[in-house]
C-alpha cells in the first residue's frame, strides 16, 4: 500500500528523512547521500509546502528523457514545485548509494523579494521527473557552487543583506537551469524533432477523425498525455522550436480548418463553429478575427 504524506516545513522534512534539524527553517541545502527513508515499502508519495531543487548522482532505476534514455552519467537536475504529488520508487536491488544535494526553500523566504512572483514562471518547476536537465560534468560543477554559496551564506550569521545575497543566487541557478535546458532541447534533436512530428499527428487527427462538435477543441493537458509528458514541458519544447506555445499550435489549427470551410464550402459561420468544437459562434468569430484580422464573413467575401 502506498504511503501519502505531508510536509508543512523544511523541519518536518528533515525529521522525516532522518537528518539535523535544518539550521534555517525557511531555507537548507541537504546532502543527499544523508537521505534515510524510513522503511515504508518500495513506494511513497508526499505533497510539500516548499520548493525542492534537486541535483542527484547514482539515482537508482532508470530515468528517460521522453522515450529516450538520458547520455549523462553525472547529475540530473529536478524542480518541484509546492503543493506537487511527489512520488519515490525505492529499487532494493541497487546497491549503489545515491549523492547530490537537495535545496530545499520555503515560500516565505521569498516574501517581499521580486523572485517570489517570478519563480512560478518557470516552467520546469512543472515538469515530469523524467523530464529532468541532465547534465555535462562542467554544468554541474556550476550548480554545485552556487549551491555552496547558498549554503555558506545562511550558515554565517544573518544580516539584512543575507536574504538579498541568497535570493540572487538562486535566480542565478535558475537563468543557468534554462540555459541547461535549452542546451538539452538542441542536443536531442533526433528524440525532440521525433516528439513534434508526434504533437503534429496528434493534432492533426484531432481535427479530421470527424467528430470535434462531441470531443470539443482540444486542449493542452489533452495532447501532452497523448504524448505522455507534461503541458510545460511540451510548450517549453514548442516555444524553443516553433516560437509559439502549444495554446497558439492548437488555434492555428482551428484556424486552418475554419479557413478551409468557408473557402469550399456553403456552411453558416454557425454551424462551422459547431463543427470546430466551439459551444458559441462567438468565441469562434472573435477567435478568427484575432488570429485574421477578418471576421469569417469578411474572409469567405474576400476569398471568393
Amino acid at each position: 500500500m502506498e504511503n501519502t504524506f505531508r510536509f508543512n516545513t523544511i523541519a518536518e522534512f528533515h525529521s522525516f528523512c532522518q537528518l539535523p534539524n535544518p539550521e534555517h527553517p525557511l531555507i537548507s541545502l541537504v546532502d543527499y547521500s544523508q537521505v534515510k527513508y524510513p522503511d515504508l515499502g518500495v513506494q511513497m508519495k508526499w505533497v510539500q509546502n516548499f520548493y525542492t531543487i534537486g541535483l542527484k548522482r547514482n539515482v537508482s532505476g532508470k530515468f528517460n528523457y521522453g522515450q529516450t534514455q538520458y547520455d549523462f552519467n553525472t547529475g540530473l537536475l529536478s524542480f518541484v514545485a509546492p503543493l506537487q504529488c511527489l512520488k519515490v520508487e525505492i529499487n532494493p536491488n541497487v546497491e549503489v548509494e545515491p549523492t547530490g544535494w537537495l535545496l530545499l526553500i520555503h515560500p516565505d523566504f521569498l516574501w517581499n523579494t521580486g523572485l517570489a512572483k517570478k519563480i512560478k514562471s518557470y516552467d520546469f518547476f512543472q515538469y515530469a521527473v523524467n523530464e529532468a536537465l541532465f547534465m555535462s560534468n562542467r554544468e554541474e560543477e556550476i550548480m554545485v557552487e552556487i549551491l555552496r554559496k547558498i549554503q555558506d551564506e545562511y550558515q554565517s550569521a544573518m544580516d539584512k543583506f543575507s536574504q538579498e545575497l541568497i535570493v540572487t543566487q538562486i535566480e542565478l541557478l535558475l537563468i543557468y537551469a534554462e540555459r541547461f535546458y535549452e542546451r538539452q532541447f538542441h542536443s536531442r534533436k533526433k528524440s525532440t524533432f521525433e516528439l513534434l512530428d508526434k504533437f503534429e499527428h496528434i493534432l492533426t487527427k484531432h481535427f479530421t477523425d470527424g467528430n470535434l462538435s462531441e470531443k470539443g477543441i482540444p486542449t493542452v493537458a489533452d495532447i501532452a498525455e497523448q504524448l505522455h509528458i507534461s503541458p510545460n514541458y511540451l510548450g517549453s519544447i514548442l516555444r524553443i522550436h516553433t516560437s509559439q506555445n502549444t495554446q497558439q499550435h492548437i488555434q492555428n489549427k482551428l484556424i486552418d480548418y475554419a479557413k478551409q470551410y468557408l473557402s469550399t464550402t456553403n456552411m453558416s459561420v454557425s454551424e462551422i463553429a459547431f463543427c470546430l468544437g466551439f459551444e458559441h459562434s462567438q468565441s469562434f468569430s472573435k477567435l478568427f478575427k484575432l488570429k485574421t484580422q477578418q471576421t469569417p464573413l469578411e474572409f469567405r467575401q474576400f476569398f471568393n
